[in-house]
């Protein structure tokens, strides 16, 4: 069968057999081949071939039948599901963090700061202006503090264990944030990703200038990052899987083989093909057909 319906729940036991059964009945229905299930994990991730269905409508269908368990839904081919290259964005994905947002809390906008934010991820605001805004709020604020905020830095669970059963299985790994590369940098050596790309602060006599370096890293960016490593690596589009939140990250979540709108803002959902709500990144393991006895520690 060409097609693979993953389903992941948020936590063990959420995901039983009447549940799969019912979302196998209401396949059946709609014409399709449908296969057993081939549990990923025990109560938790399972894998549903399927064939003679559009996989969007397969999603659709998984999904009426699940209502509103928090229980994540992703229909694709079967073909090439795992990938070779993963293209992540840092904050609020392989981190819970936003870490202008903390930078903020020293100079006592947090919540200005983070109302900006909210608004920029979600394609409200022009990225690059908002980011320039928020930054100059920043300036005099002693670099030092760059360190003290990195202490602050918590992992997404799942993280740690999505890049090292990748890289485990030949995958290449690189974060790509519209953030700062003094965070990137700690990221992707604390998680040992391969390379990281962001933007750089201006810091002067100690203290941050209130100014980003040029180019500014964005939503163009993201994409041609994607792309040019993909190139590099010898790999086609459809070999990569992205990952992000924001309104930034939606062309190379749209661009790759599988992007993934990972807990997005609605903006960046409602534009992404696939989706996980609920679940933490284990789950872009489990979609690609990893068996949770496959995971790196």
């Amino acid at each position: 069968m060409e097609n693979i319906l993953t389903l992941v729940a948020a936590e063990a036991g959420l995901l039983d057999l009447p549940l799969i059964d019912g979302v196998r009945d209401v396949l059946f229905r709609l014409g399709a081949e449908v296969g057993r299930p081939d549990w990923l994990a025990p109560d938790r991730a399972c894998d549903i071939a399927f064939g003679d269905l559009n996989t969007d409508q397969a999603d659709a269908a998984a999904r009426s039948v699940l209502g509103g368990l928090m229980i994540d839904v992703v229909a694709q081919p079967a073909a090439g599901r795992r990938k070779l290259l993963l293209v992540a964005d840092m904050e609020s994905t392989l981190i819970r963090n936003e870490m202008l947002d903390e930078l903020a809390e020293f100079v006592g906008l947090r919540a200005e700061i983070a109302a900006v934010t909210a608004r920029a991820m979600n394609g409200e605001l022009d990225f690059e202006a908002a980011l320039d805004a928020r930054v100059a709020l920043l300036a005099g604020l002693p670099a030092a503090t760059l360190d003290e905020a990195a202490t602050r830095i918590i992992e997404m669970p799942g993280a740690r264990q999505l890049v090292a059963t990748m890289r485990s299985h030949g995958a290449y790994t690189a974060v790509v944030s519209g953030g700062f590369r003094f965070f990137t940098s700690k990221v992707r050596a604390q998680l040992g990703l391969d390379i990281d790309f962001a933007n750089d602060l201006l810091i002067e006599d100690g203290v941050l200038t209130g100014a980003v370096a040029r180019p500014i890293l964005g939503r163009q960016a993201k994409y041609d990052t994607l792309v040019q490593l993909a190139t590099a690596h010898g790999l086609p589009l459809s070999a990569t899987l992205s990952v992000g939140d924001g309104a930034n990250d939606l062309d190379m979540i749209l661009a790759a083989g599988l992007g993934i709108a990972f807990h997005a803002k609605p903006a960046v959902a409602v534009r992404a093909k696939w989706r996980i709500e609920h679940g933490d990144l284990t789950a872009l393991l489990y979609v690609q057909g990893y068996r949770d006895t496959e995971f790196a520690p």
